[in-house]
């Protein structure tokens, strides 16, 4: 779709809701697509510059944080706070229930605040109470305190992942999540290496155990970037102070012209989202594929334990853990690149989870060291390396509008988060050395991942021939009366509009028109409609406002993202 002028609404104050500045229009249609080009790649590497790095070393200290536990156990942890049977489990899964609390009035509110201290406040608070692990004298305490780090670093994954669908395009997305998630990967490799050295050095120095130091170390690291983070993340694209007034409005420009639709900052409240996002059928599918997803991967919890059963030592198996994590780091970057230049997930999704049920099989079946160290590789290349790219697909099949795209993001990790629950006690003691029972079910639920990414494929192929039917069927046009003839149109379900008297037409899908009236759409659509329209200026007041009402009264097909 072409457009003409792009007219956005400024805003300098702290939040979307704060006051507006009218910027002049930009015409970035009148500049050549040279300049656009370049001008985008010159916008895109000062975003990059400030927000991805940010982001990566945020989300690898907040992983840290969150799967130390893992490392600890290696030490003295579960003798000094007398653990026994599935108290490792416990402990494991009980972060996931405060994680879980937090999810969706986490994302909700993000919406409404300056998402740059938000995170960072968040950053924060992981790192002080990841330090209080440090001072547990009983498993009690441990329970405790573990609860509460899933409540304070909820915000983070989720929101980082909002925050970067207000500033990149569907096409630059995937890769940015895939950079996002490759804190994970870095944060299992760097955690097994500092838990080698921390437990080998520092065991019993100056009267604290090892594992209190691991604590202790994370924690404050992590309190120590929050101050960097709060000031180095943007905002969103329209309160961007270190960008000047025109890339502000050309970082707007450009999202409007990936999905013919602008972000509506405030103009819907955080209800408004939920209920768009929960009338969506795709929802359900996205957040079953996320949560078994998440169960395949729950081995990573129990990852030095898995090692372990290789034989070696405990100080050896931390560094033994390492090289599994750096392949998988490697493989993330290689099929991310993959995924954004062929435009596909869904064979991608598939391909990774059929090495993750391969890898799980071989560890169940076997006892044989080479064997199940091939196998160790296996299991976090396909499994973690394939989620980066399932999240990427749930930012993209629901771009807009910012709140409705908040409250699917949330829910999915909310609801996906579930399976990290139960699925921390997969992994046993008692099945050790093999953990037969555990891997051969998460060999079968990869197999049942790839099936619903295949299924999620042809449910978009054929949502998109719908789209594609209706928009071919569509026939919108304002008369000299104001008034607007649908007879065109065929069923209750319409896909777009245009714009114009006699002047050239410029079709535009409403990607994330919800079905049925929602406070504040007429308002929406009468900036969609203005800031769309090469024409919009030469329209009365009212045939703008009866094409507004005609369109928000009906039904609209919702945008497809790529399969």
């Amino acid at each position: 779709m072409d457009t003409g002028k792009a007219s956005v609404q400024m805003d300098e104050g702290d939040t979307p809701a704060g006051r507006e500045q009218n910027l002049e229009s930009w015409d970035f249609n009148a500049q050549t697509e040279e300049w656009r080009k370049d001008f985008d790649k010159k916008l895109l590497r000062k975003v990059d510059m400030r927000l991805m790095p940010t982001l990566v070393v945020m989300y690898l200290l907040n992983f840290l944080d969150r799967s130390n536990l893992a490392q600890a156990r290696q030490g003295s942890l579960e003798e000094d706070l007398g653990m026994s049977g599935t108290d490792f489990n416990l402990a494991t899964s009980i972060f996931f229930v405060g994680y879980l609390l937090m999810q969706l009035p986490s994302n909700l509110i993000l919406t409404k605040l300056r998402p740059s201290l938000y995170l960072g406040t968040s950053c924060c608070l992981w790192g002080v109470v990841s330090t209080c692990n440090a001072a547990s004298d009983s498993f009690t305490h441990l329970i405790v305190i573990r609860f509460f780090l899933g409540f304070v670093e909820a915000p983070f994954f989720p929101g980082a992942v909002f925050l970067m669908s207000s500033w990149y395009t569907r096409a630059e997305l995937t890769r940015r999540i895939a950079w996002l998630y490759s804190g994970n990967a870095l944060a299992n490799m760097f955690g097994g290496v500092l838990g080698a050295a921390i437990l080998g050095d520092l065991e019993g120095a100056h009267g604290i155990a090892g594992w209190r130091w691991l604590f202790i170390i994370e924690g404050v690291a992590a309190i120590g970037f929050s101050f960097i983070a709060a000031v180095a993340l943007p905002n969103y694209p329209h309160t961007t102070k270190w960008l000047t007034q025109e890339e502000r409005a050309f970082a707007a420009w450009r999202l409007a012209q990936d999905i013919n639709e602008v972000d509506a900052y405030g103009e819907k409240t955080i209800w408004d989202g939920v209920k768009m996002a929960v009338r969506d059928y795709r929802l359900y599918l996205f957040v079953l594929l996320q949560h078994v997803s998440l169960i395949s991967q729950t081995f990573q919890y129990f990852f030095p334990t898995i090692v372990g059963t290789l034989g070696y030592g405990k100080i050896t198996t931390l560094w033994l853990t390492a090289p599994a994590w750096f392949a998988t780091f490697l493989v993330s970057v290689c099929v991310t690149l993959s995924s954004a230049k062929t435009n596909d997930r869904s064979l991608h999704i598939i391909c990774l989870m059929l090495v993750a049920a391969i890898g799980n099989a071989i560890a169940a079946g076997t006892t044989v060291v080479g064997a199940r160290f091939f196998a160790m590789f296996l299991m976090p290349m396909g499994s973690v390396a394939s989620y980066q790219i399932i999240v990427s697909w749930v930012a993209n099949s629901f771009p807009r509008p910012l709140v409705k795209r908040s409250a699917v993001i949330a829910i999915c990790n909310m609801i996906g988060n579930t399976a990290s629950i139960y699925g921390s006690y997969m992994y046993p003691s008692k099945d050790g050395p093999q953990y037969t029972p555990g891997g051969s079910a998460n060999a079968a639920i990869c197999v049942i991942v790839a099936l619903l990414a295949l299924l999620l494929r042809y449910v978009h192929k054929w949502e998109n021939k719908k789209l594609d039917k209706a928009e071919a069927e569509a026939n919108v046009v304002a008369t000299e009366d104001g008034k607007v003839d649908m007879a065109a149109a065929t069923g209750t379900q319409r896909s777009g509009f245009s714009c114009g008297e006699g002047l050239q037409r410029y079709n535009v899908s409403l990607l994330s028109v919800p079905l049925g009236r929602v406070k504040g759409d007429a308002a929406a659509f009468d900036i969609l409609a203005r800031q769309t329209c090469a024409a919009a200026a030469r329209a009365t007041e009212h045939q703008i406002a009866a094409l507004v009402d005609d369109v928000a009264k009906g039904e609209a097909l919702v945008g497809m993202g790529w399969d």
